[in-house]
């Protein structure tokens, strides 16, 4: 057990409750045009967990050394030497194999797309180098889930699916920007390409406010893409309501509430948005 919460630790796997509802919302969306079963929703889950389970095993993996020497996350497992640097790499690989079985589970397409899709999971770890995007990368990254959903759901493309996946990846990207505002001065002393690092705490939150503002108007395109009902519309206005308290709370000379904002906040935008499109579903 006490393994188990280690490794449950180094993934941050309480961090799943922002991109897994809104996979699972691109679920219910799909649902509306065919019957899913109870073996594919597995295979969903299962694909969905263990992606997110191999890209931030890789991201500790890769900057361990960085973890180490930021006095904010010297605490995670591997920096402070409860896990090693073998077994984390171990746990990268088995997690990327039950990804690849779960795509392949749902299909070849599933399939074929599982390699490029862990290639753009992994690359992020990097990116933050040598580009102040990197938060993009990482929104683009997760944002790739609710396609997934679909697809694997569907077993084909459709466009309508994209205002979600892009409301996921401006929600993201937006929210890592206010986050990643906690380490501009060991960004900026290690030669680290942040955002906040490469401009300034006020230019930043700026960004981010615009990049939320991008995933309300993404949010109320679903509406009318997929002819969604009052509940949705109701919930959504609750949504605006929680990212402008979020962007209130988080000021440049009050940094101290953005872990309150990154994790409670946004829990509650990401299951509100999922239990809307359930309530939806289910009236429908």
């Amino acid at each position: 057990m006490n393994r188990m919460l280690i490794y449950g630790r180094l993934i941050k796997f309480s961090h799943t409750v922002f991109a897994l509802p809104f996979a699972l919302a691109a679920v219910l969306l799909a649902y509306r045009q065919r019957p899913i079963g109870s073996a594919v929703l597995w295979w969903i889950l299962l694909a969905l967990a263990s992606a997110r389970s191999a890209a931030m095993g890789f991201n500790r993996y890769v900057d361990h050394e960085y973890d180490r020497r930021n006095h904010r996350t010297s605490s995670r497992p591997l920096a402070a030497g409860q896990i090693d640097q073998k077994s984390v790499l171990v746990f990268v690989l088995m997690s990327s194999s039950i990804f690849f079985l779960s795509a392949g589970m749902l299909g070849s397409s599933c399939l074929a797309l599982s390699v490029p899709v862990l290639t753009v999971l992994f690359f992020y770890s990097y990116t933050k180098r040598f580009t102040r995007f990197s938060h993009l990368v990482l929104g683009f990254a997760i944002g790739l889930a609710p396609i997934g959903a679909w697809i694997a759901s569907t077993g084909e493309w459709d466009a309508r699916i994209l205002p979600l996946s892009l409301a996921l990846m401006t929600y993201i990207a937006g929210f890592d920007i206010l986050y990643a505002c906690q380490d501009i001065e060991f960004d900026r002393k290690e030669g680290l390409f942040s955002l906040p690092a490469c401009r300034d705490v006020e230019q930043a939150l700026k960004i981010s406010s615009v990049l939320h503002a991008l995933t309300l108007f993404f949010l109320f395109l679903l509406f009318f893409v997929f002819h969604l009902g009052p509940v949705y519309l109701g919930a959504l206005l609750f949504i605006c309501i929680l990212l402008i308290v979020e962007h209130k709370l988080v000021q440049p000379n009050q940094l101290d509430k953005v872990n309150f904002a990154f994790f409670h906040i946004n829990s509650a935008v990401s299951v509100l948005l999922f239990l809307a499109v359930l309530l939806d579903t289910w009236m429908t």
